[in-house]
């Protein structure tokens, strides 16, 4: 019998069972997983394609701290902070190119496509699909003391130690912010849709958004009410801003969350916001529970709504 699909994309671990002991967390990329062991080894199965066969740098993965994954490979960070990379080697799975300056890895972020590590200088070095991320030449001068990563599928978005904006990857996606880089000044938080958009929270607890229009780069008709905002929760192809007065402003892709417009009315005194893939969920202080966007993905909760009164 033929393994089916599922099998070989890490649904049958069979053949790495008996190494599969005193595991300490599992990572997973599209189509394989890693475990990562209590005595700092790594055991990989699934599609080869996807980072299941670790064979080739087995014998450098030893005393692993962390592992990083894209939709394609694994990135492994080791005791001394250099990193071993695989999986598909076009799409992140091979670091040769810049491996000489993998040292002093302090944090790794990654696109669908890419990885960008930040090294103890605070510069930055990315490998992986170059207009997706895995190119940062381009703003390399400008990425300095860099505070932290943020991306999308196809882009990054570094916030400096100044509390600007460095952006890089697919232009469409968020990669080019050159319209708006005048006001991404003190930022505190990004938040970005997968599909192609960044929000920025200021200090002044307004927003700034670029990228894809209609995945939630463009909150034009909303901006004025972006105020007092909070925080900043994102689905697939749309955000959810939670105001200061506990109120909800949302823009994007209406499908997939960003039009409330018929919860309106129940989004007050607001709490917290988690973004699925596709749909959003409100808790209010009174503990209800409210939701929205696609119904097949957790948009409408009307079956279960007595129960959730418990919550």
């Amino acid at each position: 019998m033929q393994p089916c699909q599922h099998d070989r994309r890490g649904g049958d671990c069979r053949a790495v069972q008996d190494q599969l002991q005193n595991v300490r967390e599992i990572f997973s990329t599209d189509g394989a997983f890693a475990a990562l062991l209590q005595n700092g080894g790594v055991v990989a199965w699934g599609d080869p394609v996807f980072g299941g066969d670790s064979s080739l740098v087995q014998d450098q993965l030893e005393h692993v701290q962390e592992i990083h994954t894209c939709g394609f490979a694994f990135a492994a960070v080791l005791h001394d902070r250099r990193v071993v990379t695989w999986g598909a080697s076009g799409y992140g799975g091979d670091s040769t190119e810049v491996q000489d300056q993998l040292e002093n890895v302090q944090e790794i972020y990654a696109t669908h496509w890419a990885f960008a590590a930040v090294l103890s200088t605070r510069r930055v070095v990315t490998w992986g699909v170059a207009e997706s991320g895995g190119d940062s030449s381009l703003v390399q001068d400008e990425l300095r003391d860099v505070k932290k990563i943020y991306a999308n599928e196809k882009a990054f978005a570094a916030v400096l130690s100044n509390d600007t904006v460095v952006t890089w990857g697919d232009a469409k996606s968020g990669g080019d912010s050159s319209h708006v880089r005048d006001r991404l000044k003190n930022v505190k938080e990004i938040m970005g849709t997968a599909e192609g958009a960044f929000a920025a929270l200021l200090g002044d607890e307004t927003v700034v958004t670029w990228g894809a229009m209609e995945q939630g780069g463009d909150s034009r008709h909303v901006e004025h009410q972006l105020q007092g905002v909070q925080s900043i929760h994102a689905t697939r192809c749309a955000f959810a801003a939670l105001l200061r007065e506990g109120r909800v402003i949302t823009w994007g892709d209406a499908r997939y969350g960003g039009d409330c417009w018929q919860v309106q009315e129940q989004l007050k005194q607001v709490q917290q916001i988690h973004g699925a893939d596709d749909a959003f969920v409100a808790v209010l202080r009174d503990g209800a529970v409210v939701t929205w966007g696609d119904p097949r993905c957790g948009g409408d909760s009307s079956r279960v709504q007595e129960q959730l009164r418990c919550l």
